[in-house]
């Protein structure tokens, strides 16, 4: 998976084992017009967007911008500590792509999807695998993504139930295909990666490999994600901007991420 969602789950994850979700407020301010929309993107994370413009949320991004009658300038960034401060907050771009809705160093429209990590394995396996008390786990080497020294969520879960000797770790920034193509080759017996990077990848192997949901969580660690924009908290009045068009485009947003097979749980779009 890309390594933006990797850090921005891992933030999510630990604010929500520590502390309940504070409601934001929302100001009541005037829109004004928006000839430029410049947007934070990184320029090598696809499935979700490269330097090309060829990923879904570069579409989204391009459609968002054409309802908006803005024009669409990227800021290539690849972010990291001290992005909100030193790029966000200092206005070098408007809107930050793809981030989780519960995220509170930013302010975040209603979500544009919903989506789960899942167990990808091969199809001639029949694993079946569902959850993370499945039995069969003991016996499989499971592939996991890393970040740093961090397991995404998935490896906090697995090691819950006992399982960390059984984690083969995969930094998937560089090659974020890797670990769907170890599952392929039998490197490992299945993964558990987020289903928009499992769901693109798996199909350069066709009908060879099984994608299957992990449960929404596997209590306390969330397992499922709502994806929004994110603006500066300087920038209620833009995010009361893109709210409506994130509605009012859903249907279009949905054929974008389903044309590049991310799994869309029900219920995670805007309502």
């Amino acid at each position: 998976m890309c390594s933006r969602f990797l850090r921005y789950a891992a933030v999510v994850v630990a604010v929500f084992l520590a502390t309940s979700n504070i409601c934001q407020s929302q100001a009541n301010v005037r829109h004004h017009p928006l000839p430029v929309l410049h947007v934070c993107a990184d320029p090598d994370a696809m499935p979700s967007s490269d330097k090309r413009q060829q990923g879904y949320d570069n579409k989204i991004a391009e459609l968002v911008a054409r309802d908006l009658h803005a024009t669409l300038v990227y800021e290539w960034q690849r972010n990291g500590r001290g992005f909100v401060r030193d790029v966000l907050n200092k206005g070098r771009c408007d809107v930050v792509l793809g981030v989780p809705t519960d995220l509170r160093a930013m302010l975040t429209t209603v979500p544009y999807y919903r989506s789960t990590y899942v167990f990808v394995t091969r199809r001639d396996r029949a694993l079946d695998l569902h959850t993370f008390q499945d039995p069969q786990l003991k016996q499989l080497k499971i592939g996991v993504q890393v970040l740093s020294e961090e397991y995404a969520p998935p490896g906090q879960a697995l090691g819950r139930h006992g399982l960390t000797t059984n984690i083969v770790g995969y930094e998937t920034t560089e090659r974020p295909a890797s670990i769907i193509d170890a599952v392929y080759r039998k490197d490992v017996d299945t993964a558990v990666v987020w289903g928009p990077l499992a769901g693109f990848y798996a199909r350069r192997h066709a009908g060879k490999l099984e994608i299957t949901p992990t449960p929404a969580a596997d209590p306390p660690v969330p397992m499922a994600f709502s994806i929004s924009l994110g603006v500066s908290k300087k920038r209620p009045d833009l995010r009361n901007q893109l709210n409506p068009v994130l509605k009012r485009r859903r249907s279009d947003i949905e054929k974008i991420l389903r044309a590049y097979g991310v799994p869309l749980l029900p219920n995670g779009g805007t309502e």
